[in-house]
């Protein structure tokens, strides 16, 4: 793979900037003489008219046959020539006039070839009543000279202009750009576990959004890393005490010899610590997967009703194992923006909490209504309940209340915090009023109105 050199930006947005300078320049440049060139055709056409009327007043009837030649008074007279006719008969003309007619036209302008060889502007002008025909020219290469003699004092400075501009335009695009190359200075200097924002003084408005994705970005990988940080903490602690006991009860099953009833109950207590390390690398798992996840997880609608009939209906078996009554009313539905799986858990964790922390024999309610445009997923039990200081300490990490015998690693409560922020939604915790155990209401934001 070939990497391509990186582009200056600022040799990028110089070389831009004069090659649409130089544009703009040729364009003026063309306008400036091709409407120099028109004014002064128009000028030195209304000279030579001019110059024609005066000939045609100032012409008086010679009776000499010969041809009147006028003097040459000034270094540029071979730069302009004329004729006058009367009755066809050249009576008078320049030093440099040929003795025909220069023009063909009897009046208006025509640009012709004479004889020197020269290309001439000429005009001609004739009088019917005293039969006098005047022509006057001049030659178009000293109205180039004039053309060309106005576009020198004016282009001439600019070609002058041009380099010091070019240099004034890279100062300044060179300063324009210096809080780009201090932020890139400051990243450059950056230790490579450094997370903390970058500030820069008198950020451009330009650069401000740059600077703040960034930020974000560094804010991210903090959250990441501690995650991660905690994420093995975490694991590493709560998996010790089952794979120890694991281990404890394992070495019991070698020892028993002979004892089957205690190899019996050393294996057993074997596979319980086996299914709870089992549920708690599924609830990190999880747990992970949704640090991971972003903020918006809601990939279409779902069916809260229909999903927790589902979800009820797969833990029926342990509410039926430990004589539990597990109530259901999800009759109407209620579709929530969400995912389905991440909703799975959700649901699950809370009827599985209220089945195991429930003595046998108690009562689960699970009903899911809409209240005024806000689905509720509520789920109450017979249980002891919380006091309010437990409920307090909901939700952090392997935090378990004191007394219960139930095995687990807290996670659970953790999980649903977690889940209820992804969806926008509001979890509320307290004493169910009827069963008088626990009570925990999801509530979810109703839908904004169509604008």
């Amino acid at each position: 793979m070939i990497l391509k050199r990186p582009q200056s930006l600022q040799t990028r947005l110089l070389t831009m900037v004069l090659a649409l300078l130089t544009l703009v320049w040729l364009g003026a440049a063309l306008f400036t003489w091709s409407d120099t060139r028109h004014e002064v055709d128009e000028l030195l056409d209304g000279h030579l008219a001019q110059a024609a009327a005066l000939l045609m007043v100032q012409q008086t009837r010679s009776d000499e046959d010969d041809v009147v030649d006028a003097p040459s008074p000034h270094k540029y007279a071979p730069d302009v020539t004329f004729q006058v006719f009367h009755k066809t008969q050249l009576t008078t003309r320049s030093a440099n006039a040929q003795t025909t007619p220069l023009s063909s036209e009897k009046t208006g302008f025509a640009t012709v070839m004479l004889l020197d060889g020269n290309q001439w502007r000429v005009f001609a002008m004739h009088d019917k009543e005293t039969d006098v025909q005047v022509f006057v020219g001049e030659q178009t290469e000293s109205r180039d000279e004039i053309v060309w003699g106005v576009l020198r004092n004016i282009l001439v400075p600019l070609v002058f202009a041009l380099p010091l501009l070019a240099m004034l335009l890279w100062w300044a695009v060179r300063q324009g750009l210096t809080p780009l190359r201090e932020l890139s200075q400051a990243l450059g200097n950056r230790q490579p576990q450094a997370l903390e924002p970058v500030v820069l003084d008198k950020v451009p408005t330009e650069i401000q959004p740059l600077v703040e994705s960034l930020n974000a970005l560094f804010d991210r990988i903090t959250r990441m890393m501690a995650f991660e940080r905690r994420f093995t903490s975490d694991a590493a602690h709560e998996l010790r005490t089952p794979i120890a006991a694991i281990r404890a009860q394992a070495q019991v099953a070698l020892g028993a010899g002979t004892d089957v009833a205690q190899r019996e109950h050393a294996l057993q207590s074997t596979l319980i610590g086996c299914d709870r390390a089992t549920r708690l690398v599924l609830q990190l798992l999880t747990l992970a997967r949704l640090e991971a996840a972003p903020s918006t997880a809601a990939t279409g609608m779902v069916d809260l009703s229909q999903l927790t009939r589902r979800v009820a209906a797969d833990l029926a078996p342990t509410a039926l194992a430990h004589r539990q009554d597990l109530e259901l009313q999800a009759n109407t539905p209620c579709p929530v923006p969400g995912d389905e799986t991440l909703l799975g858990v959700l649901i699950r964790n809370l009827i599985d909490n209220a089945l195991r922390y429930s003595p046998d024999g108690a009562r689960v309610c699970v009903n899911v209504t809409n209240e005024s445009g806000q689905v509720v997923l509520r789920v109450e039990d017979s249980g002891p309940g919380m006091t309010d200081q437990e409920i307090a300490h909901l939700g952090e990490r392997f935090y378990r209340v004191l007394g219960h015998t139930q095995p687990g690693s807290g996670l659970g409560w953790s999980i649903v915090k977690r889940i209820v922020e992804v969806f926008d939604a509001q979890v509320l915790i307290g004493r169910a009023p009827i069963l008088g155990g626990l009570c925990v209401t999801v509530r979810w934001p109703a839908p904004a109105a169509p604008s």
